[in-house]
């Protein structure tokens, strides 16, 4: 069975350049970089040429960028050491953050870290209310706001530099989770004014267990993770150097095809949402789909209700099609979507989000369309 992949806001598959770079290192650079030694400097240049590759794209500078091992630990970095740091005890988020933010939010909360975590209101679309977030402000003494540029369930994005101005203007700390849209979009430190902005490389066609975390100059925080003197005394352990390696390749490549990679795959978005609504009667969609509104990697549809509704994502698994019914993070569990039930979105009808890459084509998306037309049509309530 040739199977579809429709699952890229999960993970995405590793670029055949990236493989190649990575390989390239673990076949010649296996110092140590914290190193003295010839081979230590060697793969200590690895790392910081990838890390003046990574800070050239964002227009930061490279002390402004930490490697990590992913998204979730530069979301609690940024979180954690951002809120020490400042003393701060009022925080600001949305219901439909990633659990990476939630969860450390609320776990925060719990530990007394913060006095206060105050919930910014979203429509059912998931649109942050700017008003409410400036009221938020206003009313309460300096506060640490965490909102994604893009959601990763519903694709609907939030915008990164009225946040940002908001943010000055109240002296409040703003940090960012862009996990879903970093190398999708061009991020210019110097115009965003955030705090901290973060990168996963599997999402970008790079690998697993490395990303990064952006720190403005202007600000000084501890580490989170204590050990050696590795990252400038910011991040304790032996440095994932061909990970690193692999991410600045694949922020590279996708900075260099974003124009022609956008193009592409907001052409299969807009193309699925037309066939389905063609073909599949009933169906409607979570969150912004307007272009201009939504992230171009994912469409979260909406089906009606169904016999078997927990089974619709098993029945395209069956048949060869690969997507997800919300955050991959909460893949396996009973509890449901925490994004869809922060929408208020209908708990009887199920829901599947697609999310795309450079490597779908039209033809497949006709073929997950025909079987999700013969499933919905086999299993509707009368």
């Amino acid at each position: 069975m040739n199977r579809i992949y429709l699952d890229n806001a999960a993970t995405t598959p590793l670029d055949k350049e990236v493989i190649a770079e990575m390989v390239k290192v673990m076949e010649t650079a296996y110092g140590n970089p914290s190193s003295i030694h010839a081979q230590g400097r060697e793969v200590r240049t690895l790392i910081e040429k990838a890390r003046k590759t990574v800070a050239g794209l964002l227009n930061a500078v490279p002390a402004e960028i930490f490697f990590t091992s992913g998204g979730t630990e530069a979301d609690n970095t940024a979180i954690r050491c951002g809120i020490a740091a400042f003393g701060i005890k009022h925080a600001i988020t949305s219901k439909i953050e990633h659990h990476a933010v939630e969860h450390t939010l609320t776990n925060l909360l719990k530990q007394g870290v913060i006095d206060k975590l105050s919930f910014v209101n979203i429509d059912a679309k998931g649109n942050v209310d700017y008003a409410h977030l400036e009221e938020l402000l206003q009313n309460n003494e300096r506060s640490f706001v965490s909102l994604m540029h893009a959601n990763n369930e519903l694709g609907t994005l939030t915008d990164m530099e009225r946040v940002g101005d908001l943010c000055e203007t109240y002296n409040a700390i703003y940090h960012c989770d862009t996990v879903q849209t970093m190398g999708h979009y061009i991020h210019d430190v110097k115009k965003l004014k955030a705090h901290f902005i973060v990168c996963a490389a599997h999402k970008l066609h790079g690998p697993k267990g490395v990303g990064f975390l952006y720190v403005n100059h202007g600000i000084k925080i501890s580490p989170m993770i204590y050990g050696g003197a590795q990252e400038r005394n910011m991040r304790g352990g032996t440095e994932n150097v061909y990970g690193i390696v692999g991410l600045a390749k694949a922020l590279e490549m996708a900075y260099a095809e974003m124009e022609q990679h956008q193009a592409y795959v907001q052409d299969l978005k807009t193309y699925m949402i037309s066939q389905l609504q063609a073909e599949v009667p009933g169906i409607t969609f979570n969150g912004e789909v307007a272009p201009e509104n939504s992230l171009y990697t994912v469409l979260n549809v909406s089906f009606p209700e169904m016999d078997m509704a927990d089974m619709l994502l098993f029945n395209l698994d069956i048949q060869g099609i690969s997507a997800s019914g919300g955050s991959a993070c909460s893949s396996g569990s009973n509890i449901g979507s925490h994004v869809l039930t922060g929408i208020q979105a209908d708990p009887n009808r199920p829901s599947v989000r697609f999310s795309f890459s450079k490597y779908n084509t039209k033809e497949e998306l006709d073929i997950v369309v025909g079987k999700l037309k013969q499933l919905v049509a086999q299993n509707v309530t009368a």
